[in-house]
């Protein structure tokens, strides 16, 4: 089991979660954040810290996609280790759905 970043976090990115990582598992997109499967450890810490609740258990279902996004981008961006500020709109962008589509962005972050 890994936990994986959904949809939630698009132009959110929060960054709660990064402090609690024991692991530095996050990295960095312009828009939102990803876990590495390979380097999480399951601890679950990260889950209860996202205000979107956008961090899940890959054990839920109909969460593939994300699990594939996580893994992908986690080898293209930047690890993240130090919380930001999230964007000034954020709180603007908490319950828009279907994010992916229209607002996903590849581009990395600039990492800390």
């Amino acid at each position: 089991m890994t936990y994986v970043v959904t949809e939630a976090c698009i132009k959110c990115k929060y960054m709660d979660c990064i402090e609690v990582c024991p692991v530095d598992c996050f990295y960095e997109g312009e828009n939102m954040l990803v876990i590495d499967p390979d380097v999480c450890i399951d601890c679950g810490v990260c889950e209860p810290e996202c205000p979107v609740d956008a961090i899940k258990a890959d054990t839920e279902t109909g969460l593939e996609k994300w699990l594939t996004v996580n893994a992908d981008y986690a080898k293209k961006w930047p690890n993240i280790t130090l919380k930001g500020e999230p964007p000034a709109d954020a709180k603007d962008w908490d319950t828009v759905p279907d994010k992916f589509e229209k607002f996903f962005t590849d581009k990395p972050g600039s990492g800390t």
